[in-house]
């Protein structure tokens, strides 16, 4: 894998400071090509009634073990009608996908399963380890956002947010699910136990963000009874626009 490693040294990283939540700006020689190191976010689209699927879920783990990918599966649900409603599956995951082809992602062909989306930007089959690697080091090169984060008052976290943005973007919180295995009983996978990787299961959106330096605190009760046992923030444009950070939270679910 050609990712770049990631990198803090001086101004690019951001340093979260006791009290003030300041943060330092990520770049500051962007005229000769600095760039910041910050993790890639693969969403993967799959299904339970979808028998081409079970390679990508199995990739997905593999994938989750590297740590400068993000990867969350987003089961939908435009398949439930071919005899199996997916126990995972979730409008907003479906909705997402369609905003992402309706936007234009590069490398798209409309709306499918398995889909690995790489930063909101390139689609590929989700099962093309190759080409999704190779889209990934093309997002990781042109990131110019980044996030950190610690723990906060009465277990809620503080994330700094610094970069560029060219228009508002949203921060969102997830909470995902690390590990789940499904038996499937009916449909094309039928018979069949299937394992899925961080699997989303809410979605808050937390704040706006325009660029430059920013904290967003979150409290205790917003980490809290999401069925999920791990949170990431993600920064993206809205209306299924581009992903412009990912950071998995340090706190157990």
């Amino acid at each position: 894998m050609h990712l770049p490693v990631l990198r803090a040294v001086g101004a690019l990283c951001l340093a979260v400071v006791l009290g003030t939540a300041h943060i330092a700006p990520p770049v500051t020689q962007a005229s000769e090509g600095s760039r910041i190191r910050e993790p890639v976010l693969l969403e993967l689209f799959t299904s339970q009634g979808c028998s081409s699927c079970p390679p990508a879920d199995r990739l997905a783990r593999k994938l989750a073990g590297d740590q400068r990918l993000i990867v969350v599966s987003r089961p939908v649900t435009y398949w439930d009608r071919l005899g199996w409603k997916d126990t995972l599956a979730l409008a907003i995951n479906t909705d997402q996908q369609r905003e992402y082809a309706r936007t234009g992602l590069a490398g798209n062909d409309g709306v499918y399963t398995p889909q690995m989306v790489v930063n909101g930007r390139y689609g590929e089959v989700g099962a093309d380890e190759v080409a999704i690697l190779l889209r990934a080091s093309q997002a990781a090169a042109g990131a110019r956002v980044a996030l950190r984060s610690r723990a906060g008052k009465a277990g809620g976290q503080i994330v700094g947010i610094a970069g560029t943005t060219r228009a508002a973007a949203e921060v969102v919180l997830w909470s995902v699910s690390r590990s789940v295995a499904v038996e499937i009983a009916r449909g094309e996978n039928g018979g069949r136990t299937v394992h899925y990787t961080n699997v989303l299961r809410t979605e808050q959106r937390l704040a706006e963000w325009n660029g430059g330096q920013q904290a967003v605190r979150i409290a205790a009760d917003q980490l809290k009874g999401t069925k999920g046992s791990r949170y990431a923030v993600i920064v993206r444009a809205p209306d299924g626009g581009p992903v412009l950070a990912a950071h998995w939270l340090d706190v157990a679910g």
